[in-house]
């Protein structure tokens, strides 16, 4: 369907949408996308059935989390979010992603990009706002992917069962276990090295806390981190150090980076690594400190970024 057909679609619908919620359905809307051929019902992180196409072909993906994880499978979708702090896809991605149209930001989609995307799913993520997820519902069957706090292998699993593509699922989580096992045998000596993940805003740094994405990887690998940087289970990172606190920051080894490739957090980052606080700690001394993509480290999700940390660490620490 071209763009000039979908236009009395799209003004229908929009027209829908506007009163969708001032004038109480008598039943569950009808997608414009409504599945011709074989369906099946899949249940969300919610709990809520949905019936979704058998074999999905126009996906659209709301989250980094079901981007990465439908490339993973072998699935492009013909719409995404912006990575964070970015204006495009996520960095890491590189040329996976290329040419995947932008239909919002995350947890924030435009609802006319994605009409016009002509979706048969939409993967939402973990958008929990009703009113954008009941304007989705009104387009394609549309499905939450993720609570947050759940591992990324089971929301990898719940994609994949999604898009029904679970053999290949399995096949990739297998190829990450192989992966493990090499980089872990590449680290020799320093298998039970302390490491220590930060991210540098523009207010300063902060630490990744142990149910955070990356620190999962780091635990998978069997490495250690820093016993203040151990305590708890939060999935997101410290309140923001001061200067003076940047001894909580030291380990062994440290990984850090920003959300942003340039501008104030960089800036920020930069004039503070050149102090005399930062030069004393003792992961800098040993040159220890390795700078990474902060999207990558402290907000992406799938098994594509978990390979990437893998590749990130073995960099660093591997001694071959």
């Amino acid at each position: 369907m071209g763009i000039k057909r979908l236009i009395g679609p799209a003004v229908g619908l929009l027209a829908l949408l506007a009163v969708a919620f001032t004038v109480a359905p008598l039943a569950a809307p009808t997608p414009v996308s409504q599945a011709q051929g074989a369906t099946r019902i899949v249940v969300d992180a919610r709990g809520m059935e949905v019936t979704v196409p058998a074999q999905p072909k126009r996906i659209v993906a709301l989250s980094e989390a079901d981007l990465d994880s439908l490339l993973a499978l072998g699935v492009k979708p013909v719409g995404t979010v912006q990575g964070r702090g970015q204006t495009g896809t996520p960095r890491y991605l590189g040329d996976r992603a290329a040419g995947i149209p932008i239909v919002g930001a995350i947890n924030a989609p435009n609802i006319e990009a994605v009409l016009a995307a002509q979706p048969d799913l939409i993967l939402a993520g973990n958008l929990a706002d009703e009113q954008i997820l009941a304007q989705l519902r009104l387009i394609a069957p549309t499905v939450v992917t993720f609570q947050t706090g759940e591992h990324w292998r089971t929301i990898f699993q719940r994609v994949a069962e999604t898009v029904g593509k679970t053999a290949e699922a399995q096949a990739v989580l297998q190829a990450y276990e192989a992966r493990l096992a090499e980089v872990r045998a590449s680290l020799g000596e320093r298998a039970n090295a302390e490491v220590s993940i930060v991210r540098w805003n523009a207010q300063g740094p902060v630490y990744m806390l142990p149910g955070a994405f990356s620190s999962t990887v780091i635990a998978d690998l069997g490495l250690r981190r820093p016993a203040h940087q151990q305590s708890g289970a939060g999935t997101g990172h410290s309140p923001t150090l001061s200067l003076e606190m940047l001894d909580l920051l030291d380990a062994d080894w440290i990984f850090v980076g920003t959300l942003a490739a340039e501008g104030e957090a960089v800036a920020a980052m930069t004039q503070v690594m050149n102090t005399p606080a930062f030069q004393q700690l003792n992961a800098v001394k040993e040159g220890h400190i390795t700078l990474v993509d902060g999207s990558l480290w402290s907000s992406a999700i799938g098994p594509i970024a978990a390979m990437a940390i893998l590749d990130d660490v073995e960099k660093a620490l591997g001694s071959r």
